[in-house]
């Protein structure tokens, strides 16, 4: 079952757009994903200019993988590299602990399976997928956290806490190490989930990953290479200080024509805001410092560049020459990152969800500036995973999965609705609307009487409608007592296909799953997955 984005609240309408009504957004966009036609055009650009940074990947790639061992796809792959001929489908993702949200994953998926696709479809070259590991990303409230369904079908947050006040301006996520507190955490999650067969030794399997000493980058690699490694899957880790080196070019043209950039992107954002919204937020300067333990925004001052935050500043001189010296201390913002990763990879697909094809309206006028061809924006796919149990309580009341799609208390107020033999707002509704206009009567003919009584009749009327709704209220409560065993079971089917009111793809972790149904549930997930329909599928379990 595929439900059109459309029709699932919460989307950005340039979403909308870019899936359906490219038309109206294709000024914002440079290649139209959907226009297969352009596919070879676009190839053939990219093979064409190459650059030394990209021919030197797949070197840097061996050295990365020298302390694991990839499976022969991936050898291949990496190895594939070096070729002319060969273009990138690339994604990315914050560092989140255990994976994050299930997204990253159906991100991955899609840009194996595309890969696999063109690789079919255009034999004259070779496509290989790449997952760039979003190291340089210091927003540590958004990657140590999971969302799981407990033993009492309610969702809960399992958070990795350490030792630093919430206010801190933190280092890098891939820099920072895994302390003593991952002990509770993982404790956490085993207190929350029921046991099966499986849990155990999933569990121990991610605590090896996730131990004490390791960084959030080393545990994140170490899980994705564990689950898609099979798959052929290459993972780039863009801080390695070589790859560091290759994009000194790159971030000496945005310290010396920051002025243009910006004046470029502030007026294809103020554009956007007319029409749609501007996802993120125009900095003058598109790049941030590394320094004592935290990572800040480099902002021009007249002669000089100033850390945000920090009493710390460069001439310019100072800044080229810390560039030459420690070009690793240097990394982009959003909006500088998709430049970064295509002067790096020759990618020819990224892979995005909603809120990355939303900003990469913005980043467009910065391939022109920086000379670099832009990828086709390549809408991940998206599902969600329905259980034979959920499935049952639609069944029951005669619901479809899109129907979930909503808050809580609406859902409830529907189905008791549906079932209940009187529906309290329509009989109440009427009561009310009796009422009103028979006091309003009643005060049309006061008021040849006395006017001072005719004007208090509006008050008496919104006392009784007040008491109305009281005894509303108590019927209500007297009808949820009478259906309360199907009130609980719409809050499990909510929280199963529409936690906290979001995409259960947004909110859930995979552990929920995998621990119920062992690590063959991510080979059913790959298999299912469509990744050509650009809507949102169901997929059945």
């Amino acid at each position: 079952m595929f439900i059109p984005f459309n029709e699932i609240p919460g989307h950005h309408e340039i979403f909308l757009d870019y899936l359906y009504n490219f038309k109206k957004v294709e000024k914002f966009y440079g290649l139209n994903f959907n226009d297969k036609e352009q596919y070879p055009n676009v190839f053939k650009t990219h093979t064409e200019k190459k650059t030394d940074a990209q021919n030197k990947i797949s070197d840097i790639l061996k050295e990365q993988y020298k302390d694991l061992n990839p499976s022969e796809k991936t050898n291949q792959n990496i190895s594939l590299l070096k070729e002319k001929e060969t273009l990138a489908v690339v994604t990315g993702q914050q560092l989140g602990i255990i994976g994050g949200p299930l997204y990253t994953f159906y991100k991955i998926i899609t840009a194996i399976k595309l890969s696999n696709y063109l690789s079919e479809k255009y034999d004259g070259y070779n496509f290989v997928p790449i997952f760039w590991l979003e190291g340089d990303d210091h927003d540590f409230e958004e990657v140590r956290a999971i969302n799981l369904i407990d033993t009492n079908n309610n969702l809960v947050n399992v958070s990795y806490n350490d030792d630093l006040p919430p206010d801190i301006e933190r280092d890098s996520i891939g820099s920072t190490s895994i302390k003593e507190f991952i002990t509770a955490f993982f404790e956490n999650i085993d207190k929350n989930l029921r046991n099966t067969e499986f849990k155990d030794d999933l569990l121990k399997q991610l605590q090896n990953f996730y131990s004490i000493g390791k960084t959030f980058k080393e545990s994140f690699k170490d899980l994705i290479f564990w689950l898609f490694d099979k798959y052929g899957l290459v993972i780039f880790d863009p801080q390695d200080k070589s790859a560091k080196e290759l994009l000194i070019p790159v971030i000496k043209k945005e310290i010396n024509n920051f002025r243009q950039h910006t004046e470029k992107l502030v007026a294809v954002s103020a554009e956007l805001e007319e029409k749609y919204h501007a996802q993120v937020k125009v900095h003058p300067l598109n790049l941030f410092y590394s320094t004592d333990g935290g990572r800040y925004s480099i902002e021009p001052d007249e002669n000089i560049f100033k850390l945000r935050r920090k009493r710390k500043k460069f001439s310019y001189d100072e800044l080229m020459g810390e560039l030459e010296e420690h070009p690793e201390n240097f990394s982009p913002n959003v909006l500088l990152r998709p430049i970064c990763q295509d002067y790096l990879l020759p990618t020819a697909f990224y892979v995005a969800g909603p809120s990355e094809i939303a900003y990469f309206a913005q980043v467009n006028p910065l391939y022109s500036a920086f000379e670099i061809p832009e990828p086709f924006i390549y809408p991940r796919s998206s599902a969600t995973i329905l259980e034979n149990n959920i499935n049952s309580v639609l069944g029951k009341y005669n619901l479809e999965p899109a129907d979930a799609f909503t808050d809580l208390k609406s859902l409830e107020n529907r189905v008791i609705g549906d079932i209940s033999d009187h529906s309290l707002d329509e009989m109440f509704g009427e009561t009310e609307n009796q009422i009103t206009t028979a006091i309003d009567k009643l005060r049309e003919n006061l008021f040849a009487i006395d006017k001072t009584i005719s004007d208090s009749g509006s008050r008496y009327k919104e006392k009784i409608i007040s008491d109305l709704q009281g005894l509303k209220e108590k019927a209500v409560q007297a009808q949820n007592k009478k259906h309360e065993t199907t009130l609980r079971q719409i809050e499990k089917l909510s929280t199963h296909i529409y936690p906290d009111s979001n995409l259960q793809e947004r909110e859930l972790n995979f552990l929920y799953f995998a621990h119920k149904y062992g690590m063959d549930f991510m080979q059913r997930i790959f298999d299912a997955l469509e990744i050509n329909k650009f809507k949102h599928q169901i997929i059945n379990f």
